[in-house]
């Protein structure tokens, strides 16, 4: 009985240490609302979220450049190593499209106002006008 009640009064005193630090745990809805601002900072920046080399978590250290040709809209994305994937922006409700190479981009839609591109092994976050019915 005395070792958890020593275990106990050990937690407690870790705890209170880190308060009188003055650390404060960030709730999930403080978390939420830090990304949503991140994201927000990102985008205005031209960077957006991606995850390369087939990693599982996102960043926001890509960049994003945007090109109107005779074939449309044209998105260039640049990692921070220096690779990039171009996409052509499609008219038809599937998003986007590689404007080049053999592989396919793959589309699906992952929030409101976004969609989530998987192309080789990355995967990117843009920011989309999602229509209902819009092929995906």
């Amino acid at each position: 009985m005395s070792t958890r009640i020593s275990k106990t009064l050990a937690v407690s005193a870790a705890l209170l240490s880190l308060a009188a630090c003055g650390t404060k745990v960030e709730t999930d809805a403080e978390r939420a609302q830090r990304e949503k601002v991140d994201l927000a900072r990102a985008e205005a920046e031209g960077r957006i979220p991606c995850a390369i080399g087939g990693k599982a978590e996102f960043a926001t250290n890509c960049t994003i450049e945007r090109e109107r040709t005779q074939d449309g809209l044209i998105l260039t994305v640049r990692h921070a190593d220096g690779g990039f994937h171009r996409l052509r922006v499609t008219t038809d409700g599937r998003g986007v499209v590689a404007a080049d190479g053999a592989q396919q981009a793959k589309v699906s839609v992952v929030g409101d106002g976004a969609i989530e591109v998987a192309i080789d092994n990355a995967r990117y976050r843009l920011p989309a006008t999602v229509k209902a019915g819009g092929g995906k």
